[in-house]
């Protein structure tokens, strides 16, 4: 049997709290587990009133999943380490008695056990009873963001912090790593998995399992509640990034990150040295050693210091050459992130596209990309970097000077760090709504550019620029907040560095004092503290701007996330073009819910015929030719071509065999010859004036200065509308497809310029398979069929004279416009106040 003997027994006594190189243990586990039981019991007792009134039953509802709610595989883990931290302290008991064979028990040993206990029993019911409180709030609706009570995080930070300061005890006989039988033996490995376990909550608890996060975007401000961490989603974010960051298909580039990576590295080594060799060219001065002796040392400290360069590390030759060969890595990322952007915009859906802001969208892009790229080197070469450095200090500090050194320089980075996050976070609503405003500054500037003409015809310049300085004085304001919050945060760092350099400074003069060191160590104290507070006095800015790295990426995330609309479906094959026959079978769509643009239109265009749809505006004739080009899917019936479901073949191949002529003519800010070579980017200029002859277009084109080098504008602005529409003819006619779509194709054509190129058209469309949208049934009575389209439905179908004799929709339509030409022909000077 195992008695319980002196409290401290052969550890030492309680009251000295150092001893022999590292804290006494028996003064440690006295101090650490009534610290966590206070914890604990502070814990309990600020989260326990906010449980629910007894006989109070929350509405759960059935369909809270596991899908939607919880995040469940998380949570169990969470849950089995905090139920393995309760029994840990008990196991330690029991592996003591089973080893001791009847020596006394020191009495710390079993206060430690029990308070031990009961604080890691307060936390796993602290974390049971969040959770359910989280589930309560979820089922009645409300907006939650699951994170732990701040009592029970800092439990778990105590307690994972209490395991670390065991490390300063390294060089101590007392402690188990020093002594090799069973007993410390079995302590020693049930620290170890005390270590894992309370790292492990540790890290949980800072991620907060409890629920799964709400599906962010950048731009939704309807959303009740606080905003989104930017940490959130870090695990994917990375996955996304590291994508990035390795050059896949490129091993030279690949030799490059890894020797950069070893720079890296050499660089942390250099911190080290520089300040030891500073401290031995002080001893040796102090000593008068030999000159042979300082030369070399002098000479190897110069060596060693133009390797690192100044005390951030920024300068040296080691860093710029890093700098330099990171500068290919870098130009990848961009290289890719951008092109996977540019890429995924052109995959995204028409009516996406259509309900875009383009101002907003470039931003996002810009910001997107250059946020990417700061972000992998912000991570790689400044945070990571950094925080080794802290740790080698601390672990030098503790083994080479004093305990009490490592302590100091931990706590005071702890504290700069902490505060730094905390701050930071709450400046982080700050730079989001700066962005939100940027973005709708932006995007009111582009707007208002692009509508010159309109706030031209309206004289509205005035309105322009009073809506533009209330979005730049709001944009100013939420900067101004940025701002101030900036400087709050820079003191609070100030004042932390400071005190901490105070107290290791005195520290290490007394022991100068008590000549138990050199005075060269204390100027290795302060150099290598220094130095190590220079980086760290830039590790604020460095979190700050992965923090604004990572908002700033929203927004990239968020049209990433962006689903195609039309896909090819698995193993889609080309289509196969044999004649042109297009047939639609029941098509039924719609553009939103609840209102349907086609209804039951079926109808065949045969080889080398030509199909016209007529009707009034918004019947649905565009609509026609935008599903016949695959621009959305239908909601339910068949198309097809030549027999094949348009669906089911790849969108390249379809597109390939169509030309569209659209309504609304936009060109690129190009040379004329270059938009219409655009139809077929491979041809030579022979070609491509044929087609502007072709499109009746060669001799006005040619009456400009620089002829087919003549820049179009933005949008083609430069150029009339007829002049557009015949440069998206001749494009089409150079593209030279077997289906020609004509959408009001000279609706911006006068008299005899329409009647030139339906001459034209009707050329082209020679033995093509041709669908026609008019508005001027003129254009279209040698159509082989005319299809009415009337709210969505085929009212009438027929030839001109059929439909004409029927005496219907298309005679009434034909009878309206005879009129209004006869009206113009007779009397073509405009009444005056005439509507």
């Amino acid at each position: 049997m195992v008695t319980v003997g002196n409290y401290c027994q052969a550890e030492g006594p309680v009251g000295p709290a150092w001893s022999k190189g590292g804290l006494s243990p028996c003064f440690f586990f006295t101090l650490m587990p009534s610290i966590l039981m206070a914890l604990g019991a502070l814990a309990v007792v600020l989260v326990l009133p906010c449980k629910r009134q007894r006989g109070e039953r929350p509405a759960v509802p059935d369909a809270l999943s596991w899908g939607a709610g919880p995040r469940v595989a998380p949570y169990v883990l969470q849950l089995i380490l905090a139920t393995v931290q309760v029994a840990l302290p008990l196991a330690g008991l029991v592996g003591r008695v089973g080893t001791a064979r009847g020596a006394p028990l020191p009495g710390y040993l079993l206060l430690a056990s029990i308070l031990g206990t009961l604080a890691s029993a307060c936390g796993l019911g602290l974390l049971v009873v969040e959770r359910n409180q989280a589930r309560q709030k979820l089922a009645m609706g409300a907006w939650i963001k699951f994170s732990h009570s701040p009592g029970l995080l800092l439990l778990w930070t105590v307690a994972f912090a209490a395991e670390n300061l065991a490390l300063v005890s390294w060089n101590s006989p007392q402690w188990w790593w020093k002594r090799a039988d069973l007993d410390q033996q079995v302590q020693f490995s049930l620290w170890v998995l005390r270590y894992v376990v309370s790292g492990g909550l540790f890290v949980l608890g800072l991620w907060a399992p409890g629920l799964r996060p709400q599906s962010y975007t950048f731009q939704d401000q309807s959303r009740e509640g606080p905003p989104p961490s930017t940490w959130r989603d870090l695990g994917r974010k990375l996955r996304l990034l590291s994508g990035y960051l390795w050059p896949r298909g490129s091993p030279s580039l690949q030799l490059v990150v890894l020797f950069c990576l070893g720079l890296m590295g050499l660089d942390r080594g250099l911190n080290v040295l520089v300040p030891i060799f500073y401290r031995d060219i002080v001893n040796l001065l102090t000593e008068k050693a030999p000159w042979h002796s300082l030369a070399w040392t002098v000479t190897t400290y110069v060596f060693l210091k133009f390797l690192q360069g100044g005390g951030t590390g920024s300068t040296g030759f080691v860093s710029n050459l890093r700098t330099f060969l990171w500068i290919k890595v870098q130009q990848f990322t961009s290289r890719q992130v951008e092109l996977r952007l540019f890429s995924h915009l052109h995959e995204l859906s028409l009516r996406w596209h259509l309900g875009r802001r383009t101002g907003e969208v470039l931003r996002i892009v810009d910001r997107g990309t250059s946020s990417v790229t700061g972000l992998l080197s912000y991570l790689i070469f400044n945070v990571i970097p950094t925080l080794a450095d802290i740790i080698i200090g601390i672990i030098y500090f503790s083994m080479f000077f004093n305990a009490w050194f490592g302590l100091i320089v931990f706590l005071c980075m702890s504290l700069y760090l902490t505060l730094t996050i905390v701050v930071t976070e709450w400046r982080t609503k700050f730079r989001r709504d700066m962005n939100i405003q940027e973005n709708a500054t932006r995007a009111r500037a582009v707007d208002s550019l692009l509508n010159f003409e309109t706030v031209k015809y309206y004289n509205a310049e005035g309105y322009e620029v009073d809506r533009y300085r209330e979005a730049i004085i709001k944009y100013q304001d939420l900067e101004w907040k940025s701002s101030a919050s900036l400087v709050l945060l820079n003191q609070t760092q100030n004042l932390v560095i400071g005190l901490g350099l105070l107290a290791g400074s005195l520290l290490c003069a007394y022991f100068v004092s008590e000549q138990k060191l050199q005075v060269g160590d204390f100027v290795l104290f302060g150099t290598y503290i220094i130095q190590l507070y220079m980086p760290l006095n830039w590790f604020g800015t460095y979190y700050r701007m992965i923090q604004t790295n990572f908002i700033d990426m929203e927004n990239m995330f968020d049209l990433l996330k962006e689903e195609t609309e039309v896909k090819d479906l698995p193993g889609a094959g080309p289509l196969h073009f044999q004649m042109g026959r297009i047939e639609f079978e029941n098509v039924y769509f719609s553009y939103t819910d609840g209102r349907e643009t086609l209804q039951d239109v079926s109808f065949t265009v045969m080889p080398g015929q030509t199909l016209a749809l007529v009707g009034p505006s918004g019947a649905g004739k565009s609509t026609i030719l935008r599903l016949l080009f695959r621009f959305y899917d239908i909601n339910s019936g068949c198309i097809r071509i030549d027999g094949q479901d348009i669906s089911q073949v790849t969108q390249i191949s379809l597109r390939s065999h169509i030309g569209v002529v659209p309504q609304d003519t936009v060109l690129f800010n190009d040379t004329i010859a270059n938009n219409i070579r655009y139809g077929c980017i491979t041809a030579g200029n022979d070609k491509v004036e044929a087609a502007a002859k072709a499109a009746g277009i060669h001799d006005a084109i040619m009456a400009f200065p620089e002829g087919y080098d003549t820049q179009v504008g933005e949008r083609g602005l430069k150029l009339s509308g007829g002049e557009k529409q015949r440069v998206a003819i001749a494009r089409t006619i150079l593209k030279a497809p077997d289906i020609i779509l004509l959408d009001e194709a000279t609706s911006a054509l006068d008299t005899s310029n329409e009647r030139a190129i339906q001459a034209s058209l009707a050329k082209v469309c020679a033995n093509r398979t041709t669908v026609v949208v008019a508005h001027r049934l003129s254009t279209v009575v040698n159509a082989d069929q005319i299809l009415v389209i009337k709210d969505g439905c085929i009212v009438e179908r027929g030839r001109h004279e059929a439909l004409l004799s029927r005496g219907g929709v298309y005679a009434d339509m034909w009878q309206l416009q005879q009129q209004g030409q006869d009206e113009i022909s007779e009397d073509p000077k405009p009444q005056s106040k005439a509507w």
